[in-house]
């Protein structure tokens, strides 16, 4: 983890919570109550986005979340049973468990936020879809693309103003290569 949450921030942060919102699951209110009367525990809370890729995390919402009200994920095993969590959390009281809680503009929220640490587990990729990537390579195609004809369009300007007909010729077989290329290489990326 990059940065250390004290103890007593968790238990502040999560009494905020707690005033400040009501959970789709009740049981989920018991689990935060819990972890707020038990420093050991509280110790090896981390408070994370995206625990669906934690070893050990869970995913606690409001009312006012779009998300499932409760998930807990323990190595490849989902549950929705927050009792069965509970006892989990209780029995391995000394293993690390990253919770996501969902509300209402969770990315706004300076209390969350202060409490909130880098999860460890995210893969490389997360946050860059295929998609994204074809839309940066064909930005940044395309902007090469009009940079060299900007300069290419300046240079047979030149050759114009000097009357230098053997260069406006090379020239503007560039323009058309560089013309041709880009367009070739458009088509085979639609057809990707």
């Amino acid at each position: 983890m990059s940065t250390s949450i004290s103890i007593q921030d968790k238990k502040t942060f999560i009494n905020w919570f707690l005033t400040n919102y009501q959970l789709k699951k009740r049981e989920s209110v018991w689990i935060l109550n819990y972890l707020i009367n038990h420093e050991s525990l509280l110790s090896n809370v981390h408070f994370i986005r995206e625990a669906k890729f934690c070893p050990r995390g869970m995913i606690i919402s409001a009312q006012c979340s779009d998300e499932v009200p409760f998930r807990f994920y323990k190595d490849h095993i989902v549950t929705t049973d927050a009792e069965k969590s509970f006892h989990d959390i209780r029995l391995n009281r000394h293993e690390p468990i990253y919770i996501q809680l969902s509300f209402k503009n969770s990315h706004q929220s300076i209390e969350y936020n202060a409490v909130l640490e880098d999860n460890p587990f995210l893969p490389d990729d997360f946050f860059i879809t295929k998609k994204e990537k074809q839309l940066a390579k064909e930005f940044l195609n395309y902007t090469l693309f009009e940079a060299e004809k900007r300069q290419l369009l300046k240079q047979i300007d030149h050759a114009l103003d000097n009357q230098d007909k053997k260069m406006f010729n090379e020239l503007t077989n560039k323009l058309n290569q560089l013309k041709y290329s880009y367009d070739a290489s458009r088509h085979i990326t639609d057809n990707d």
